[in-house]
């Protein structure tokens, strides 16, 4: 039996980045969570979803943020300065195949030998593993 996460609304979001509830999921009036339970409703169109990172689940949780406590979107990664590509690329363990390097066929490899009554692979010595026959 295989166990998968089923598909659902949270699954659209990115983390960390702010989107209206409107635009993800429908639904009537919500609080924000900053607020708490005492705080105003607001509509769907006023609310601010954000997907945050769970360190036990991979699929993070989902919270409603209002205007005034909706967190930042976080700055984008710094783009790589040439310095560092080149830097990268110096340090990068360079490939190198001889004209001798060739995928190993089938027909190349060794062949092992095999227990004529239990088919399995032999040891070095010649004796099977399973029935104890000596194979030569």
């Amino acid at each position: 039996m295989k166990i998968v996460s089923s598909q659902d609304w949270r699954d659209a979001i990115r983390f960390d980045v702010p989107v209206l509830v409107a635009d993800v999921v429908p639904g009537e009036a919500t609080r924000c969570v900053a607020c708490g339970a005492d705080g105003p409703l607001y509509d769907r169109t006023e609310l601010w979803a954000v997907k945050h990172q769970h360190p036990k689940h991979h699929g993070g949780f989902v919270r409603f943020y209002c205007e005034a406590h909706k967190p930042a979107a976080p700055p984008p990664p710094p783009a790589p300065t040439i310095e560092a590509r080149r830097a990268r690329a110096a340090s990068a363990p360079k490939e190198r195949r001889t004209p001798s390097s060739k995928p190993m066929l089938i027909t190349d490899r060794p062949t092992r030998t095999m227990c004529p009554d239990c088919f399995v692979e032999v040891s070095v010595g010649g004796d099977c593993g399973m029935c104890g026959a000596q194979v030569v």
